[in-house]
C-alpha cells in the first residue's frame, strides 16, 4: 500500500480537504510548517501571521485529537530551512513516503513551486483540486467558452441554479436575481449597530505573538489587541453571531459607513473562508436558513 505524506497549508485548515482523502493513519504523515519564506516574501501585517500560525498550531492540535499522525515545524525550529520545498525534503527523509499529496495551492506562485516538486523530489507527487470551491476550473472555463464577456452577475446566476441557492425552480424566489437597489441605504441615526466578536489570546496565540513580535519587529502593524478566532469552533461562532445579529440589516446598509463603525453590519468571516476554517456552501445554507425561518429579509 502507498505511503503518502499529505503537504496541507496555512489556508488549508480543515478536516474535509480534499489531500486527506483515503488518509490512512498507520502509514500517511502529514505536515504542515510555518517557513520564513511564506512569511516574508512579502512584509504582511503582523496580526496576519499571528492569525496564520496561530490557526495552524490549533488546527494541529486538531488533527492529533482526531487521531492524524502529524509533523508540525514551528517557526523557530533551529532546523527549519525556511522553505517550503526544502521542509517537504526534511521529511521525505524522515518519513521516505511513496507519494506527497497536497490540495492545489490557491496562490499561483505557490502552485507553480509545487507542480515542480515531482522533478525535485523524484517521486509522484499529486495535486489534489480544492474541494472547498463550488466551481471546478473546467466548470468555469466552460461556462466562460464562447462568452463576449464575463460578467459576474451571469456567473453568480449560474452557481445558484446548480446548488439551488434561494431558488423556486429555475426562478429566484422573490422574482429577482440581485436586490442592489434595497442595498444602498444611506445610515439611520440611533443604529444600534452589533460589535464584532473577540477572542482573548490562549496559550498557543500568546506564544505566536511573541515570536512574530520578535521575527518579524520590522513588518508593519501592531499586535495590540489581537482577537481573532483561530479555530473552526470560534468562527463558527462569529457566523452565527452574524446570521443572528447583523444579517437582517447587513444587505440594507452593505455599502453605508459612519465614522468609528469599522465593521458596520459585516461579516468579519473572510480570513475564515480564506483559511479553511469555514465553508462557503455552510455559510450560504446559515444565510439561506435565515431567510427561510423568517429571520432576515431576502435583500
Amino acid at each position: 500500500m502507498t505511503k503518502k505524506l499529505i503537504v496541507i497549508l496555512g489556508d488549508q485548515l480543515n478536516l474535509e480537504i480534499s489531500s486527506l482523502k483515503d488518509f490512512n493513519p498507520k502509514k500517511d504523515t502529514i505536515l504542515l510548517c510555518e517557513v520564513w519564506m511564506e512569511a516574508t516574501y512579502v512584509k504582511h501585517h503582523k496580526k496576519k501571521i499571528v492569525f496564520i500560525f496561530s490557526a495552524m498550531r490549533h488546527f494541529r492540535a486538531l488533527l492529533e485529537k482526531s487521531g492524524f499522525p502529524v509533523s508540525y515545524v514551528k517557526l523557530d525550529d533551529p532546523d527549519n530551512t525556511g522553505t517550503l520545498l526544502t521542509e517537504v525534503k526534511r521529511a521525505q527523509k524522515r518519513y521516505d513516503p511513496d507519494k506527497v499529496v497536497i490540495t492545489e495551492p490557491g496562490e499561483y506562485r505557490v502552485l507553480e513551486d509545487v507542480q515542480n516538486w515531482e522533478r525535485n523530489l523524484n517521486i509522484p507527487v499529486k495535486i489534489q483540486p480544492d474541494n472547498r470551491f463550488l466551481t471546478s476550473h473546467d466548470q468555469f472555463s466552460n461556462w466562460a467558452d464562447g462568452r463576449k464577456e464575463l460578467r459576474m452577475e451571469y456567473f453568480y446566476r449560474e452557481i445558484r441554479r446548480n446548488y439551488n441557492i434561494l431558488m423556486d425552480g429555475d426562478v429566484p424566489i422573490g422574482g429577482k436575481w440581485n436586490y442592489d437597489a434595497d442595498n444602498r441605504q444611506p445610515p439611520k441615526a440611533g443604529l444600534n449597530i452589533p460589535p464584532p466578536s473577540h477572542f482573548s489570546p490562549d496559550a498557543i496565540t500568546t506564544e505566536v505573538l511573541d515570536l512574530v513580535q520578535t521575527k518579524c519587529a520590522d513588518h508593519f502593524g501592531k499586535l495590540e489587541g489581537f482577537d481573532f478566532a483561530v479555530t473552526r469552533d470560534q468562527a463558527l461562532r462569529v457566523l452565527n453571531r452574524f446570521i443572528t445579529e447583523k444579517l437582517p440589516q447587513f444587505g440594507t446598509y452593505q455599502d453605508a459607513m459612519i465614522t468609528d463603525e469599522p465593521w458596520m453590519y459585516h461579516s468579519h468571516i473572510g480570513i475564515y473562508l480564506n483559511a479553511g476554517m469555514l465553508e462557503p456552501l455552510e455559510v450560504i445554507a446559515a444565510a439561506e436558513s435565515a431567510y427561510r425561518n423568517g429571520a432576515a429579509p431576502l435583500n
